[in-house]
């Protein structure tokens, strides 16, 4: 159908080869977790995905979901498992544009992440916070709205805090409407910002930023011509048109609770998670 995805998983639903990608599955009571790895060139080129580790995570809804504890520690274990357990300078990016909706994921996560770096060492220790990890925060808008690259200003804060790498949060693009606010997914691949509705800029990634990038995403919209193909079998000719669900705001409200709980827990192991929720 040739509609646009970010979704490595939706990509390899309609592969027919499974040559340089290997897929693992694992279901909970709460979840479905799939891992694929992009492995070779050719796999990359079918899937129109770089070549990387891709973790998604399906459930029900945002608004739905019973147990935060359980969601939490799958995207604190993926984490982990994306990320070099060394890394304890981490710059977080919030992507997106915080005045369209859809578009917010990035900044609103980003406001309830913790900031340490000007935290230093004595006097973390006196507000009893051993053990501390550097992080930086920042949300550097779009395009439209600063006239400078979001890659350019992440090069440039990433110049300025020397981290030994970057997490990205953005809103992302579905093919199937039925995965939209009931999915994330995570890659070490990095992002190309906008990439999902037909706007891509310069892409986050370790080739271009010389460490580590790790990627987090949910899809908030969805081509209207899927939306068409879904319900008749034939593609809209409509251009330039999305949807979203339309309680998208109380939806990102609650994705942005889980994915900053979760990279709090992650960024801080040594704080006692009570106290480290506590100081957001």
């Amino acid at each position: 159908m040739g509609i646009r995805t970010d979704l490595v998983l939706e990509e390899s639903e309609t592969e027919q080869s499974s040559d340089g990608i290997d897929i693992d599955e694992q279901a909970t009571q709460f979840f479905k977790i799939t891992t694929i790895t992009v492995k070779s060139s050719a796999a990359e080129k079918r899937l129109c995905k770089p070549k990387g580790k891709y973790i998604t995570i399906e459930f029900e809804s945002f608004g739905h979901l019973s147990d935060y504890e359980e969601i939490t520690n799958a995207l604190v274990k993926s984490l982990n498992f994306l990320l070099p357990k060394d890394t304890d300078n981490i710059l977080l990016v919030g992507l997106g544009n915080s005045d369209i909706t859809p578009d917010a994921l990035g900044p609103l996560t980003a406001n309830k992440i913790l900031a340490t770096r000007h935290i230093n060492g004595s006097l973390a220790e006196e507000l009893g916070l051993n053990g501390l990890k550097s992080v930086s925060v920042i949300t550097p808008s779009v395009l439209g709205k600063t006239g400078i690259e979001t890659a350019e200003l992440v090069a440039a804060a990433a110049q300025r805090v020397s981290p030994s790498a970057i997490i990205t949060i953005d809103a992302l693009a579905a093919r199937n409407v039925s995965r939209l606010c009931n999915t994330i997914q995570l890659t070490d691949s990095g992002i190309s910002p906008g990439s999902g509705v037909q706007n891509s800029r310069r892409e986050l990634s370790r080739k271009n930023m010389g460490i580590p990038v790790i990627a987090i995403g949910v899809p908030t919209v969805v081509d209207i011509a899927a939306c068409n193909f879904e319900c008749d079998g034939k593609a809209s000719d409509s251009k330039n048109m999305i949807v979203t669900p339309k309680d998208i705001d109380r939806l990102l409200k609650e994705a942005s609770e889980i994915i900053s709980r979760s990279l709090n827990i992650f960024l801080q192991p040594e704080i006692d998670k009570d106290i480290l929720l506590n100081l957001v």
